[in-house]
């Protein structure tokens, strides 16, 4: 005895490549709006000739299909670590440790932008879902702050630096340098 196919409800509105190129689209820029990618599918006549219509729903119920959820954004500049960014945080480093030194008394007066306000700015984003973390133990806490402590030493060498959300709290025992 075989299974009778279904015959009833309603046809799937998106192709398999079609649903693929929805998680491209997210992929590209993971701070678009439902709204703005349902503009973007309307559009594009080319991939998604038959798509008259879709509602926003449908786009979610796609987006959770392919394990895409709502997760903080990753604002970091990609040119961070570029040469010219490097020199510039060495050229910098040099200079406030060449205030230290001076013998007459220095103060630092940081300027902030007061008219910027980061509570307008889009803050969460969509994309893939990975591994949950796990609790934080007092002894990662503790490799962090020594971790900390040599970001001038790095600077200064050109190296490569990287924010709190990608950098290895444990390196390789042969590459740390603690001071």
């Amino acid at each position: 005895m075989t299974r009778r196919p279904s015959g009833g409800g309603r046809q799937r509105l998106f192709a398999q490549q079609q649903e693929l190129a929805v998680v491209d689209l997210v992929r590209a820029d993971n701070a678009i709006r439902l709204h703005q990618l349902r503009q973007k599918i309307l559009a594009d006549r080319q991939v998604f000739n038959n798509i008259n219509h879709v509602s926003i729903t449908t786009i979610r119920r796609i987006l959770g299909k392919h394990s895409i959820t709502m997760k903080q954004l990753y604002r970091v500049p990609f040119e961070r670590n570029s040469d010219r960014v490097k020199g510039l945080r060495a050229e910098y480093v040099w200079r406030i440790l060449a205030m230290d030194g001076a013998a007459q008394p220095h103060e630092f007066i940081f300027i902030d932008e007061a008219g910027f306000d980061l509570s307008k700015t889009r803050r969460r984003g969509r994309n893939a879902m990975e591994q949950a973390c796990g609790n934080i133990q007092v002894t990662a806490i503790h490799g962090w702050f020594r971790h900390a402590r040599g970001y001038f030493p790095r600077c200064l060498a050109g190296e490569d630096i990287a924010c709190d959300v990608d950098e290895v709290l444990w390196p390789d025992p042969n590459r740390r340098r603690d001071p």
